[in-house]
């Protein structure tokens, strides 16, 4: 079958990749469509058109500035294999996600969001991971492994007004060889103390996923990294390379790209950075 291109527009052929090599297509906001060998992951589905709102929850709701790059209409569904999901906010999976993504398509996500998606939403195989626990998937000769890290979506006591989050360590390699291939997606994390753990348990990631935004909440209650945090956990993870996503979607995002680009290039490691627009593909490989 054909894989997607901007705004519904099909490639005809799924090229194939260099060994140990992902693509992975920037969709928008935090909604990637990864793909290693015979594997295709799709991440924090968020399929809202220009106008529409995203729910957060407590009666707060965000109006999306952009269109996402592919509609979810156009997405391979018969090759996708899972969902990671970071967390149940609605700018992260949304009610055109839900509609049109299939009822049987798994889900690696927090337990609290698993429990909803199974509940509520009738994602039968929707699976909830604690920190630290880990969940393989095989298609054909491809392997990856899903670990559930540490994140924490706001600061101090407030973190409990939110939708627990989580931050995912992608291990690709072959079924029956070595891992090759290591990508970290932050999730929605402000940078604490309990981070320190990814880069002691995983000193060699050869690509951060960070989620930026500098989201600000009514009171100034900021819930996401700015470009300062997320450059300090940049410094602290020491990926190989850093794709910057979640920074420009919501009217709630009050730390831009060019933010922490400048931040990056101040601190020496400008030249890591990924520059991926919505709708372009880059390709990762160790």
């Amino acid at each position: 079958m054909g894989y997607p291109g901007p705004r519904g527009r099909e490639c005809a052929v799924r090229e194939e990749l260099p060994e140990g090599a992902a693509e992975i297509l920037f969709i928008g906001n935090a909604t990637l469509l990864i793909r290693y060998g015979e594997l295709t992951l799709l991440t924090d589905p968020n399929f809202l058109h220009r106008g529409q709102h995203a729910h957060l929850g407590y009666g707060l709701v965000t109006r999306r500035l952009t269109e996402p790059a592919v509609d979810v209409a156009d997405l391979p569904h018969a090759d996708l294999d899972a969902v990671v999901l970071s967390h149940l906010h609605g700018d992260h999976f949304d009610r055109v996600a839900r509609r049109g993504l299939d009822s049987g398509l798994p889900f690696l996500t927090t337990p609290h969001a698993a429990r909803f998606l199974r509940g509520l939403y009738g994602f039968r195989r929707a699976a909830g991971l604690r920190t630290w626990q880990s969940h393989t998937l095989e298609h054909g000769a491809s392997r990856v492994r899903v670990t559930s890290l540490p994140g924490r979506h706001a600061p101090g006591p407030t973190r409990w007004l939110l939708p627990p989050v989580m931050g995912s360590l992608l291990e690709f390699g072959d079924s029956a060889g070595p891992t090759r291939l290591v990508i970290y997606l932050t999730g929605d994390t402000l940078v604490f103390s309990g981070l320190r753990e990814i880069a002691e348990r995983f000193p060699d990631i050869h690509l951060a996923v960070v989620h930026l935004g500098g989201t600000t909440l009514p009171g100034g209650l900021t819930v996401t990294m700015d470009a300062r945090q997320g450059s300090d956990l940049r410094d602290l993870v020491q990926p190989r390379q850093a794709l910057p996503v979640h920074f420009d979607d919501y009217p709630v995002f009050r730390s831009s790209l060019e933010d922490f680009l400048e931040e990056a290039g101040r601190r020496g490691h400008g030249s890591r950075v990924l520059r991926c627009a919505a709708g372009e593909r880059i390709r990762v490989s160790a």
